[in-house]
């Protein structure tokens, strides 16, 4: 287990403690070991929220119905917002590991760093600028969001379902985000290097 005194080892995972894969329940350990085999690793966001299990199954049982639900957002897409949100609420963790997922849906080795750095001036799509800029403005300034807002998602064929995904991703971001500046989660080393290169 991890010392939750440790917050300023450059290794540690979180500033809470995180617990042993065998010391968790089976349900929440089978999920990480599951990621484990399919990435190789184990992203740090599931040992550090595992610290508590219940909010660790809430949390993902939220995030898979949002980021696997079959809609008109593609998977980069859904990973644009995570990434433009997360920018704009300094989040390191959450930056780093979707910019990583990013590149790989989009199999685009720029994309998420435009993304972060700036979006309205990334190789976007009008739609997906568009999309982004709802999606900014309700993570900084929520009450901002307005008629306006909607009208000009549905101009580029955004259904109010879409509009949904879009408002729903953004929020459960900002909770992650928020959640990674409350640990000071650090990002796995794993993920820089993931989809920058060709395959």
């Amino acid at each position: 287990m991890q010392d939750s005194n440790d917050e300023g080892s450059i290794k540690s995972i979180s500033r809470y403690p995180t617990p042993e894969l065998a010391e968790l329940p089976p349900d929440v350990r089978e999920r990480i070991e599951n990621v484990q085999e399919k990435s190789g690793f184990v992203p740090n966001v599931f040992l550090a929220l595992a610290h508590r299990p219940d909010e660790f199954r809430a949390f993902f049982a939220y995030h898979d119905a949002l980021m696997l639900r079959e809609g008109n957002l593609t998977k980069a897409e859904k990973e644009m917002i995570v990434v433009a949100t997360s920018a704009a609420n300094d989040c390191t963790y959450c930056v780093i590991a979707h910019g990583a997922i990013l590149r790989i849906y989009a199999r685009d080795p720029l994309v998420a760093d435009q993304v972060a750095i700036n979006y309205r001036t990334a190789e976007l799509s009008d739609r997906q600028r568009a999309m982004l800029d709802f999606a900014v403005t309700l993570a900084r300034d929520p009450q901002a969001i307005g008629e306006s807002g909607r009208e000009r998602l549905r101009e580029h064929g955004f259904t109010a379902e879409d509009i949904w995904d879009i408002g729903a991703i953004t929020a459960l971001f900002a909770l992650s985000n928020r959640m990674a500046h409350l640990t000071n989660m650090r990002p796995n080393e794993e993920f820089y290097l993931m989809g920058r290169l060709p395959r």
